[in-house]
């Protein structure tokens, strides 16, 4: 099985995209939507057509699986039910900046993405432990 890393992003319009951050039978894939799970879903199109091309001109198919990386915007319209409010405060982020920073009228730094990512590592060893 092949991992391959999608950026997710959101594009200056409004709407989301995914690209591969390498090649997936022979080239780079790329979906868009509306939202992160049309853009997800129109990625997966893409990959079946690149495996059937693939398939057709010889190639051997193999699997493959997607790890994503998002920016701000798409992580929290993905991850809607998350309260950005309760995850700002949790990572020492004030509320209103943070709201500033998922609505893309101002940019995180690389010590917000990593406060940030350290803060979602403990709320995901959090609900992995979490049983009832």
């Amino acid at each position: 099985m092949k991992k391959i890393l999608v950026t997710v992003s959101q594009a200056p319009d409004g709407t989301f995209w995914c690209h591969t951050e390498s090649d997936v039978y022979g080239g780079g894939l790329n979906g868009a939507g509306n939202t992160v799970k049309d853009a997800k879903e129109d990625l997966t199109a893409c990959l079946e057509e690149a495996r059937q091309d693939f398939i057709e001109a010889g190639g051997v198919p193999y699997e493959v699986e997607f790890d994503y990386k998002y920016d701000l915007q798409s992580f929290f319209e993905y991850f809607s039910f998350l309260n950005i409010t309760d995850i700002a405060r949790r990572a020492g982020i004030n509320p209103s900046l943070m709201r500033q920073y998922v609505s893309g009228v101002k940019n995180a730094g690389e010590k917000t993405y990593a406060r940030l990512s350290a803060c979602m590592s403990a709320i995901t060893k959090e609900l992995q432990a979490a049983t009832f």
